[in-house]
């Protein structure tokens, strides 16, 4: 798919990965919208290059985790621009604790935000991209999705079930020509990782990931454009984590 000139909405846009997402693929000549639950009281410093470039990037303020939000910005979209071609979603929150520690209302929003928003952003903008002759979805997983990962169990499960969907979506919409792939990255450097201690950074750098460092937001960002643009790719799940997760020690 060429980017030059589509539209497209990246949930969770203002921030880490979703940000460096809107800003490749502003500078490449698209009419970018992000969602997010902080809208334009945060815009990211980064926009301002793009928007300098005449490739303005759009804020809505939205909650992925409620159904209307989800719908409500397709809609919004499609009425302001009569067309959404690119739909990520990058949206994400952190969900700590275990079988005996996460609470019924951490479990139920890591599913709303991660998975069920999937389902509802999809069946609205999947009309849409039928009526245009296709379209792009890509969602972001986790390497957290892929292992057993101590103390993440509500994230885990949540970002594990996002390959799968990929996988059913994308058949299901293979003859829309609307294409729908994963991407699941590692530790990269993102306000998400502000959590992680001192010695917990260095421990992932020195015995966890094999390529010895974190991963950048721009880095999976190109994978993400990459997917975009590469019209013979769908139902697959890409993983970005500088071998963490090929490892056997």
């Amino acid at each position: 798919m060429e980017i030059d000139g589509k539209v497209c909405l990246v949930t969770g846009g203002n921030s880490g990965i979703g940000a460096a997402t809107a800003l490749r693929l502003a500078r490449k000549g698209a009419h970018v919208i992000t969602l997010s639950r902080r809208g334009e009281t945060h815009r990211p410093n980064c926009f301002a290059h793009a928007e300098l470039n005449g490739h303005s990037i759009c804020l809505m303020k939205g909650d992925v985790a409620d159904p209307e939000a989800c719908r409500d910005s397709v809609e919004r979209v499609v009425h302001e621009f009569g067309r959404l071609d690119i739909l990520v979603h990058s949206a994400g929150e952190a969900f700590p604790g275990g079988l005996d520690t996460v609470s019924e209302e951490s479990w139920m929003r890591a599913f709303a935000v991660h998975v069920h928003a999937v389902f509802h952003l999809s069946k609205a903008a999947a009309p849409q991209m039928v009526k245009q002759g296709g379209g792009s979805i890509i969602l972001l997983g986790s390497a957290a999705g892929l292992r057993g990962c101590l103390g993440a169990l509500a994230y885990g499960v949540a970002k594990g079930a996002l390959p799968q969907f990929a996988r059913g979506l994308a058949r299901e919409l293979a003859d829309q020509n609307i294409r729908v792939n994963c991407v699941s990255p590692g530790v990269i450097r993102t306000p998400f990782q502000k959590h992680l201690t001192p010695e917990q950074v260095s421990d992932n750098i020195r015995n966890r990931i094999p390529l010895h460092r974190e991963g950048k937001p721009d880095e999976a960002a190109q994978l993400i454009e990459f997917l975009i643009e590469s019209d013979f790719i769908t139902g697959q799940n890409f993983v970005i984590d500088g071998g963490m997760t090929m490892r056997m020690v």
